[in-house]
């Protein structure tokens, strides 16, 4: 299995060899060093590698995580499920990804704070006109007595919240360009969050 660590830059467009646009992403893809590998015959009971990324000062990390990783600070730590063998301290590079692979990203989604039910959940809301006033944009009616409830508001039952910041992944994205001398990967269509953020890319 293929992965690595990367942030998203910003979205852009690739011509293809047929000469059609495709837009893509590009990802910062720097490279990341294995801090552990758990095996299904160790402690841990699952074949693992960890992997960290960037750096961090070392004041600025508990003294836990660097014993775990032997006195260095890295700005990520993230594990990824495989049965491939690692060795600790290894790197890994956005050359181990080839234009044409599929991949998936995982990552967190822009946080948008509260939100009504028209932004959050896409309810249409009330209509314009005959006698609305501030009501526009109101939830509507979300239970009462006798209904499916029984005069109680339901589990689950979309109201206005928090919204984003949620875990989110995209699955067949096909890699469009590699640049692993600048750490640099293009893939197709758009990924979770904004510049900036962390995401990880894992062959599919």
């Amino acid at each position: 299995m293929k992965f690595i660590l990367a942030t998203k830059e910003g979205m852009t467009r690739i011509f293809g060899e047929d000469g059609r646009a495709l837009a893509g992403t590009i990802l910062a893809a720097d490279s990341v060093t294995v801090t552990q590998v758990k095996t299904k015959d160790g402690k841990d009971g699952y074949a693992a590698v960890q992997v960290g990324q960037g750096a961090r000062k070392t004041k600025n990390v508990s003294k836990a995580v660097l014993g775990h990783t032997k006195g260095k600070g890295y700005e990520a730590i993230r594990e990824f499920r495989t049965d491939d063998a690692a060795e600790v301290g290894a790197t890994i590079d956005a050359s181990v990804f080839a234009v044409g692979d599929l991949v998936q990203v995982s990552g967190l989604t822009k946080g948008k704070g509260f939100a009504g039910v028209v932004k959050r959940h896409g309810f249409h809301g009330g209509p314009r006109t005959h006698g609305q006033k501030h009501t526009e944009r109101a939830p509507g009616s979300i239970g009462g007595s006798g209904g499916r409830a029984g005069g109680r508001v339901a589990k689950g039952m979309r109201m206005a919240g928090r919204t984003g910041s949620d875990r989110v992944t995209v699955k067949n994205l096909k890699v469009l360009a590699v640049d692993a001398a600048a750490g640099k990967l293009i893939v197709s269509g758009a990924v979770p969050g904004r510049r900036g953020t962390l995401l990880e890319v894992v062959s599919a």
